[in-house]
């Protein structure tokens, strides 16, 4: 008598998710650094989701630091940099993720940076990497 196991081929790859304010999401499937997103946003600061909590300030990743694979980032405006967050701004920031989550999202690899014409490929609903 033997083992029986099943296993799917997929090709899941751990990507740092960065859900910019308008909820469009976009995912870097190697690391980058925030000062080159924020180049693109320039009026807004990155911070890590696993760094937020009720009542907490919104705080800054550091520009020299790296998006993480497999972590969830959030672009808020200035405004809102050393705010708390009250309970209506997590769960606003929680539908935006749940949403843009849900959707095609643009995912930016190594081969073919953001700024590269047809740098992009559609990819469909969220899969956990």
């Amino acid at each position: 008598m033997g083992i029986c196991s099943s296993c799917e081929s997929t090709s899941c790859v751990a990507t740092a998710k960065l859900i910019l304010e308008d909820g469009r999401l976009q995912e870097y499937s190697y690391p980058v650094r925030v000062s080159y997103v924020l180049q693109k946003y320039p009026a807004s600061f990155i911070c890590n989701s696993d760094d937020m909590g009720f009542d907490d300030v919104a705080s800054a990743v550091s520009e020299d630091e790296e998006l993480q694979l497999g972590q969830i980032y959030f672009a808020l405006p200035l405004t809102r940099l050393n705010r708390r967050l009250l309970p209506q701004d997590m769960a606003a920031l929680a539908v935006k993720a749940s949403s843009a989550l849900g959707r095609n999202v643009v995912v930016f690899s190594a081969k073919n940076p953001p700024g590269n014409v047809g740098s992009w490929r559609r990819r469909g609903k969220f899969s956990a990497s």
